[in-house]
């Protein structure tokens, strides 16, 4: 339980006016799931509780981050705090946040992808971070979607956002265009220096 204000949520559009990221200060979900309409999101609270906002497409929660999809026309501060309370709500709630038995969680895995991914970060990413003591590794590549972690001294650095944004997403995308979203699965509230 606790107190939902003590939660902060930062919010990252994504390059897809349509997507955009929920990075939570503490762990929403261990593992990837996916839910894709409100019959999918019954039976875990946290699905339905976004699924019960007008123009909410599909949602993905990995790690602290929550990735939704919209169809609304409404633009994302309009519907954002909306989010967060739910998010909130549910969190403070305490218990089981996601139901996984009702979800169909497994996207299709993409070794193919993956290996592209550990290419660019050998080769081009790793070496930059390496300067400032960090480290990323891909996880997982599920559809087109890629699931990093960050470490060393990447792991709770108040830049991790924007190496992440501006930097690593920007370079995997312009090497491996079918990328359709990147998304850091690292836990930054732990380690050396956490952020949040």
């Amino acid at each position: 339980m606790g107190d939902a204000n003590n939660i902060q949520i930062m919010a990252e559009p994504q390059m897809d006016p349509n997507v955009c990221r929920f990075i939570v200060d503490r762990p929403v979900y261990n593992g990837l799931v996916t839910c894709k309409n409100e019959k999918m999101a019954e039976g875990s609270p946290l699905m339905e509780g976004l699924f019960a906002i007008s123009g909410i497409r599909e949602v993905m929660v990995a790690g602290s981050t929550v990735t939704i999809a919209k169809k609304s026309t409404l633009e994302w501060h309009q519907i954002g705090k909306e989010i967060g309370t739910v998010i909130r709500e549910k969190i403070t709630a305490g218990g089981k946040l996601i139901d996984e038995e009702s979800l169909n969680k497994d996207l299709p895995v993409n070794p193919e992808l993956k290996a592209q991914v550990q290419e660019v970060f050998d080769e081009e990413i790793n070496p930059g971070l390496a300067s400032h003591g960090g480290s990323a590794e891909v996880i997982d590549a599920k559809g087109n979607t890629v699931f990093i972690t960050l470490s060393g001294g990447c792991q709770g650095c108040a830049s991790a956002s924007q190496t992440l944004r501006y930097g690593i997403e920007r370079i995997l995308r312009e090497r491996i265009p079918t990328i359709e979203e990147v998304i850091d699965v690292t836990d930054h509230s732990a380690g050396i220096n956490p952020y949040m």
